[in-house]
């Protein structure tokens, strides 16, 4: 157990916060101070360390010892990007190396750890050895883990966006009104319909399901639309729409730029930043247009975001279980000579990633998980949601219920509608 001895250990954490951060914080910090090494907190990610700034803590097990179920992280986290320019890599390389340290655990989704993996190599590149563990989190649940294995933060970010979510359902039923929310998720729509399935919302859309036909923002309207006329169609004037805020990763720039009446901003990584865009109320105005545009007087829409609400709660005890694993795992396989991974439990074994196996052969950066529409679990999800099916264009009874609903023929209904089914 002392193979670490004398040896160094820095903790990283990079993006967006996630129930379980301090979890993974306190189980590195016991599991290597156990084995003999010194560990120290790197402050806000990489953004000090590539300017040439050593903002750290030294960690100790008193410190660290009772942080497992806290929300948030104590050392912060930061968007900071070191392979944005090799001027910012030799920085964070070079004063890790000065303050000796052998090995980094970065804790983050796949843009930290592409930079963990270039920061290793470049380490080796200039024959110093820092050995890499990355720790996959995010409650996107977007990371390439084998299926039915989530990043940690997401089952925590989950079951709040349900109760949420749930809450608002009984206020759309009181009250009568229709809300349209969107939730995180930057390309992938696990967190949205997990939120939707769970919460019984009335229905979820994510890019996945538009890939196929493509995705615009036109598409999303209409589905949208066309569940409010169903809903009408069968006596229900209210319900909840989920839109996935990846959407918007999808759209043209023109397109988004258009509808929100200025450019687009970016983040250090290149992403957009969503957070800076109301999205709900971009659908609603289009929904409100479309039903008007027929017609119809659209019902009161009430647009939010969800998602900041769900990053720094306290982590469930399946996520405080799940990260205590993984950070001893991130430094057991540190100990033993393994380096530029992704640790992963299967089957309660500790299962290294290669980093190597989650590039994408044509960028190299970290594969995004997409939801599997082909699986089980989004077919259920289909199932129950409230929308516009192949069933209601191929029966001529139900097409024309709709039809009437929105006030025209159903040839009509058919062109404006049939091609955003699920």
């Amino acid at each position: 157990m002392d193979n670490m001895k004398g040896k160094k250990v820095a903790i990283i954490v990079g993006g967006g916060p996630a129930p379980g951060i301090n979890s993974v914080i306190s189980a590195v910090t016991i599991e290597a101070i156990n084995r003999g090494a010194s560990v120290i907190g790197v402050y806000d990610g990489f953004s000090h360390l590539e300017k040439r700034e050593k903002n750290v803590e030294f960690l100790t097990i008193p410190k660290v010892s009772r942080i497992h179920t806290a929300g948030g992280s104590i050392i912060r986290t930061s968007r900071a990007n070191p392979t944005k320019s090799e001027e910012k890599l030799r920085n964070v390389v070079e004063t890790l190396i000065e303050m000796e340290v052998n090995y980094i655990v970065t804790i983050g989704g796949d843009d930290t750890a592409f930079s963990s993996k270039t920061v290793a190599e470049y380490a080796q590149k200039c024959g110093y050895d820092i050995k890499s563990a990355h720790v996959p989190k995010t409650i996107d649940n977007d990371l390439p883990l084998p299926a039915g294995i989530p990043t940690f933060g997401y089952e925590t970010a989950r079951a709040e966006g349900s109760r949420i979510i749930s809450t608002i359902m009984e206020d759309a039923k009181t009250s009568g009104r229709w809300f349209i929310i969107t939730a995180m998720g930057r390309k992938a729509g696990h967190l949205a319909l997990g939120i939707g399935k769970s919460a019984g919302a009335t229905v979820t859309l994510i890019p996945e399901e538009f890939a196929e036909k493509g995705i615009t923002l036109q598409r999303v309207i209409d589905s949208i639309a066309g569940s409010i006329i169903k809903r009408k169609a069968y006596g229900s004037g209210y319900g909840v729409a989920i839109i996935a805020e990846g959407f918007f990763e999808y759209f043209k720039e023109d397109e988004i730029e258009k509808a929100i009446g200025k450019a687009i901003e970016r983040d250090e990584h290149g992403h957009i930043r969503l957070a800076e865009i109301n999205i709900s109320e971009v659908i609603k105005n289009g929904v409100k247009a479309k039903l008007t545009k027929l017609g119809m007087k659209p019902p009161t829409i009430i647009d939010q975001k969800l998602g900041y609400e769900l990053r720094c709660i306290g982590p469930c005890p399946y996520d405080i279980e799940y990260t205590r694993n993984l950070g001893y795992a991130a430094v057991d396989f540190l100990a033993n000579g393994g380096s530029s991974a992704l640790m992963s439990i299967q089957y309660d074994h500790i299962t290294p990633i290669k980093f190597e196996d989650m590039a994408d052969p044509t960028t190299g950066r970290t594969k995004v998980r997409l939801v599997d529409t082909g699986s089980l679990s989004f077919k259920i999800a289909g199932e129950y949601m409230i929308r516009l099916k192949k069933s209601d264009f191929t029966n001529e009874e139900k097409l024309s219920l709709l039809a009437k609903t929105a006030g025209i023929s159903n040839e009509e209904f058919r062109k404006e509608f049939e091609d955003c089914v699920l």
